[in-house]
C-alpha cells in the first residue's frame, strides 16, 4: 500500500517528468512556451533543473507551485522500472503518456489518506479504505492499461466519499461557498472555519487573519492570495502546490505536514 512518504515528490528519483510530459505556454507563471513530450530549456542531464533555486527570478513560478503527489517517482521507479527515457528512448511516448494519469491517482491516494486520518469521518473510514486500495491498484497497472484507466468516473466515486468525510468533520456548521468566484474578494479577518470552499476561486484574494480552521479546502484556488495571519489549522484536503501558490507569512499557521514556502514574508 502506498505510504504517506510516497505521496511527497522525490525528484531525486524521478526523470524529470514534470519538465518533459507537461506542456506550458508563456504567461505570469511561465517565461516560455513549452510542448508535451519537450524537455524543458533548464533541465540538465542528470534530470535536475539547472534554476531551481532561481525559478521564481526567472519567471518559472508555475514550477515551485506544481506537485506531483509522488506520481514522477512511481512512474520511473515502479511503472518503468528505473529505465529512464533518455537511455531507453523506446519508452518516451508511453511513460509521458502515463505521468499525467499516475498524478491524477497520487493525488486521490493524498486526499484518502487525509481523510482516513480525521476520526470524525470514521462512519467511512471502511468506504474510504477500499478506496484507498482501489486506486492503488489502479496505479499499480502496467503503462498501456493506466492510459486506458476510466480515471474521471474514479474521481467522482472517491470526489463524493471525500465530501461525506468533509461533511462528518463539519458538521452544519460553515458556510457553503462551493465554487464561489472569490477572486479578488476582501476577506479579511472572514471566519470561514468549517466553511465549504470545494474549488472557489480565491485568486489575489485577502485572507489576512481570516480563521479557516477545517474549512474543505480541497481544488481552492489560492494563487496569489494573502494568507499572512490566516489560520489554516485543520482544514481539509489543503495541499502544498496551494499553499506555494499563496502569498504568507511567519504568522500563518499551517496544518501539520505542510511547509512553509521560502518565498514567503518572515
Amino acid at each position: 500500500m502506498t505510504g504517506n512518504a510516497a505521496l511527497r515528490a522525490d525528484c531525486a528519483n524521478c526523470f524529470g517528468l514534470c519538465c518533459v510530459a507537461l506542456p506550458f505556454a508563456a504567461s505570469a507563471d511561465f517565461a516560455v512556451d513549452k510542448d508535451a513530450g519537450t524537455p524543458c530549456r533548464n533541465l540538465l542531464g542528470d534530470f535536475r533543473c539547472g534554476i531551481h533555486a532561481r525559478l521564481r527570478d526567472e519567471g518559472f513560478t508555475g514550477c515551485t507551485v506544481f506537485d506531483c503527489f509522488g506520481a514522477g517517482q512511481r512512474i520511473s521507479q515502479e511503472t518503468f522500472g528505473g529505465r529512464d527515457w533518455r537511455r531507453a528512448p523506446e519508452t518516451r511516448e508511453a511513460m509521458f503518456a502515463a505521468f499525467p494519469v499516475m498524478r491524477q491517482l497520487h493525488e486521490l491516494l493524498f486526499h484518502l489518506t487525509q481523510a482516513l486520518a480525521l476520526p470524525a469521518a470514521r462512519p467511512v473510514h471502511d468506504d474510504l479504505r477500499a478506496a484507498l486500495e482501489k486506486t492503488d491498484r489502479m496505479a499499480g497497472s502496467d503503462p498501456a492499461d493506466l492510459v486506458r484507466l476510466d480515471v474521471a468516473g474514479h474521481r467522482e466515486q472517491v470526489s463524493a466519499l471525500l465530501l461525506r468525510a468533509s461533511e462528518l468533520v463539519r458538521g452544519k456548521r460553515g458556510k457553503n461557498r462551493r465554487g464561489a468566484d472569490l477572486i479578488g474578494a476582501n476577506l479579511r479577518g472572514a471566519d470561514l472555519r468549517a466553511a465549504n470552499l470545494r474549488g472557489a476561486y480565491l485568486i489575489g484574494a485577502n485572507l489576512r487573519r481570516a480563521n479557516l480552521r477545517q474549512a474543505d479546502l480541497i481544488g481552492a484556488d489560492f494563487r496569489g492570495a494573502n494568507l499572512a495571519g490566516a489560520d489554516l489549522t485543520g482544514s481539509l484536503f489543503l495541499t502544498q502546490a496551494q499553499v506555494n501558490a499563496a502569498q504568507g507569512d511567519g504568522t500563518t499557521r499551517l496544518p501539520e505536514g505542510l511547509d512553509r514556502p521560502a518565498h514567503w514574508r518572515p
